[in-house]
């Protein structure tokens, strides 16, 4: 079965986007509009990764990110904004990854795969 993957977006585009270019990759997506609905979906069932937008107006990416990583610590997380400012934060750093927003998904796309496959990803030149 191919890996399940939660897409965490308020902007309907992104969630359009990131559902139809993830899928040609082979992955069952899911799409949730708020933090919250994570928070939701995640007790419902299990995520090979989340992609997490940040500026979200209900529940901020990271508040999110706090409530996940002690409801499920070992699903990968991957931050994806427009705003390299959160970064800094260091409540930012709960994520496995950061990954700024832009019209090519190839860094997303890799960086999923690194995630739910480590070993396969190391062993790569």
């Amino acid at each position: 079965m191919s890996p399940h993957i939660l897409v965490v977006d308020d902007d309907d585009g992104i969630r359009v986007l990131y559902q139809t270019e993830l899928a040609r990759e082979g992955y069952r997506v899911t799409v949730v509009d708020s933090g919250r609905a994570a928070l939701a979906a995640v007790s419902e069932r299990q995520f090979a990764v989340i992609i997490l937008d940040i500026d979200m107006p209900d529940m901020s990416g990271i508040e999110a990110l706090t409530h996940l990583r002690k409801a499920g610590p070992e699903t990968p997380v991957i931050l994806n904004t427009a705003y390299s400012i959160y970064k800094q934060d260091f409540q930012s750093w709960l994520a496995d990854a950061y990954v700024m927003k832009s019209s090519d998904l190839e860094p997303l796309k890799k960086k999923i795969k690194e995630l739910i496959d480590p070993v396969e990803h190391k062993c790569q030149p």
